[in-house]
């Protein structure tokens, strides 16, 4: 099996055609079950984010598996293929593996470094381990990108400015907000403004502690459920708001953080006419302005709010620009980031040789084993009774002769499966110790049992090992 990645981004796509594709919730489970049913593909997971949709899979032929994928996202998203294709992009074995631990450290995200993507694809992880899509094949690569992932955040400053779309987002919202030449407190940018957060996820909690931590006088969370808001909110000594009343909840906000799962406009051009009706004068040039802050997809604020007077509308779009402005201060981060990926990388690859080759170790060893078991037997005729600790002695010297002399070759075969021509090196072995490619084939199957939970067979020629002294 390999790994096949099919997906769209902020970096192949526009906002429009990420918000149709992108999928969440029911939606997102029923798009991965589809997935894991087609014919070629034998695991999945799916990452769906506000600027990203990838779908990760075991697949045994690469066009069946590619086909079906695009297939099932386009027919998701409602989009013709023809329209989605010229926006996916495809990854394939190695580099798909390369992909994976560049997305989960932060390296391909709008603002670079951010730290919202772990546990992003931390989650879409547990999702198809709980519907049972996962596989072992990513269950071991999403161990692995979470491995690196975890690495480049505790061993480099890629994250040290606490950079991600909320608090990039806040910057440019905090920089029309204030007078001209009375620029944000660089600390507390959100300093005596009020802040309106609509939805309660995982992003909005982001949100939300964006804000107490950026100084805002007074946090409010709107959302569906007030369950969730009023949790939300006492963890800022905050207040909630209904979404039937939005409206009065815009009008005494400065700045509203939206970013909700629905489907459709949550925050409307005339919810926001209503709101500047309420408050105090009538909107105008000189209006206090209101910034919308639209981090969903698809988008929650109607567009056609920003041509409302003194209201600026903030959408992924716009955050693009700045999260490169971040990327370019963080240059040595990110190099120091790419060396552990590429380091991780490396180890995998070197891994996966060894595995490669280890059914031919274990065979020699195995034989070995059988060689020493032959021996004892025979010294033990020709001598007559032994002893036990006399016995044991003797073993423990023919193994301890077998293992050194055997430890070279099997260490640096192991190391060489990875060099080119790595094949020729277990031939040789092969060869030149005579190893059976029956006893060769057993352990392979061996693992492949152990792998799925049945019980492994020994290999035939390995004798019983007889366990002696401490």
């Amino acid at each position: 099996m390999s790994v096949l990645i099919v997906g769209l981004s902020h970096r192949s796509s526009p906002v429009a055609v990420l918000e149709r594709a992108a999928v969440g919730g029911d939606a997102l489970v029923k798009l991965m079950r589809d997935v894991f049913e087609a014919e070629p593909v034998a695991g999945t997971f799916v990452v769906s984010t506000c600027n990203r949709v990838e779908v990760y899979a075991e697949v045994d032929k690469f066009h069946a598996g590619l086909t079906s994928i695009s297939d099932l996202l386009a027919r998701h998203s409602s989009l013709p293929l023809a329209d989605l294709t010229q926006h996916l992009y495809v990854h394939y074995e190695d580099r798909a593996v390369q992909h994976l631990m560049a997305v989960a450290s932060g390296l391909d995200s709008m603002v670079v470094g951010e730290t919202q993507i772990l546990g992003q694809v931390r989650q879409a992880l547990a999702l198809a381990r709980e519907q049972d899509t996962l596989g072992r094949v990513l269950d071991d690569l999403g161990a692995l990108a979470l491995r690196a992932a975890k690495r480049a955040h505790a061993e480099t400053g890629i994250d040290r400015a606490g950079a991600n779309l909320v608090s990039v987002g806040v910057g440019l919202a905090a920089a029309r907000l204030r007078p001209a030449g009375d620029g944000p407190d660089p600390v507390h940018p959100l300093a005596g403004l009020n802040v309106l957060v609509v939805g309660a996820g995982s992003m909005s909690s982001l949100a939300v502690a964006t804000a107490q931590r950026l100084g805002a006088a007074r946090i409010v969370i709107a959302n569906r459920t007030p369950d969730r808001a009023e949790r939300l909110a006492a963890s800022v000594e905050g207040s909630t708001a209904g979404l039937d009343a939005l409206p009065a909840a815009l009008a005494d906000a400065d700045l509203v953080i939206s970013c909700t799962g629905a489907a459709g406009l949550v925050i409307t051009a005339a919810m926001i006419t209503t709101a500047l009706s309420l408050r105090a004068g009538q909107p105008g040039p000189d209006a206090r302005p209101l910034v919308l802050l639209d981090l969903a997809l698809p988008h929650d604020v109607d567009p056609a709010a920003a041509g409302l007077p003194g209201v600026s509308v903030l959408g992924l779009d716009s955050l693009e620009g700045a999260g490169l402005a971040v990327a370019a201060t963080q240059a040595e981060d990110v190099a120091a980031v790419r060396a552990i990926v590429a380091e991780e990388f490396a180890a995998r690859v070197s891994a996966r040789h060894a595995a490669r080759v280890a059914p031919t170790v274990v065979a020699l060893r195995a034989k070995a084993a059988g060689v020493v078991e032959s021996e004892l037997g025979r010294l033990t005729g020709r001598l007559g009774t032994l002893d036990d600790r006399a016995y044991a002695e003797i073993e423990r010297a023919m193994r301890r002769v077998v293992d050194k002399l055997l430890h070279a070759p099997t260490v640096r075969v192991k190391e060489l499966a990875g060099s080119p021509g790595g094949d020729s090196y277990e031939v040789a072995l092969r060869v030149l110790f005579d190893l059976d490619q029956d006893a060769i084939d057993a352990v392979t199957k061996a693992d492949a049992d152990l792998a799925l939970g049945t019980p492994a067979p020994q290999a035939p020629g390995a004798a019983p090992v007889r366990e002696v002294g401490p």
